[in-house]
């Protein structure tokens, strides 16, 4: 059974760029024949935090946020592509993934950055470490870190240039990385059950 991911994408801006970065790693990963999803905040649309879904009586949470909670718990792997506004985090992504807890849990994570500079959203890349720790994941060390995004993937997500060969160089052991760590995780999940 291929392993299944979740790509989790979180801007809301009319003419967003990091949805073309989602969607080449949603490529590259079904290459490599995993099981792949993208999830997208927008379309999602989960209010802003009011109610964690574990707060809610059970079958009583919205129908959106129950499906997600299913996908989550589900798979094998997260990757986190994310923007940097203003230094920091996108709002939609955070507002999304702090709806849930306990389905993250004991599963490993990636972190792929963009921004439309030259520092490729690396402090919001920085700010998601820690972020997705906290939450019980396990984070990879590998990242990617995109930018100028509008220079590296064109419309379709395909890479061009010289940054877009950068990024098909760096994509391999971005993969490796995740996939040596659900690998470990799955087995270590069937040998003995999480402690919590």
């Amino acid at each position: 059974m291929a392993d299944r991911l979740l790509i989790f994408y979180g801007s809301y801006r009319r003419d967003r760029m990091g949805i073309r970065l989602a969607d080449y790693l949603v490529r590259r990963f079904r290459e490599r024949g995993r099981e792949v999803e993208l999830i997208d905040a927008k379309a999602v649309g989960l209010p802003m935090l009011d109610r964690m879904y574990k707060e809610h009586p059970k079958g009583s949470a919205p129908a959106n946020m129950e499906a997600l909670a299913g996908k989550i718990r589900n798979a094998d792997g997260f990757v986190f592509v994310t923007g940097e506004y203003n230094w920091g985090m996108q709002p939609g992504l955070k507002n999304l993934t702090d709806h849930f807890l306990e389905e993250w849990f004991w599963r490993p994570a990636s972190i792929a950055s963009y921004s439309a500079g030259r520092l490729a959203g690396a402090r919001s890349n920085s700010a998601w470490h820690a972020t997705l720790c906290e939450m019980g994941m396990v984070v990879c060390s590998a990242t990617l870190t995109v930018g100028p995004i509008a220079d590296t993937l064109d419309e379709n997500g395909e890479a061009t240039g010289k940054s877009g060969q950068a990024l098909d160089g760096a994509f391999g052991k971005f993969a490796d990385d995740l996939e040596w760590w659900i690998e470990a995780a799955k087995a270590q999940r069937a040998r003995r059950k999480p402690p919590y």
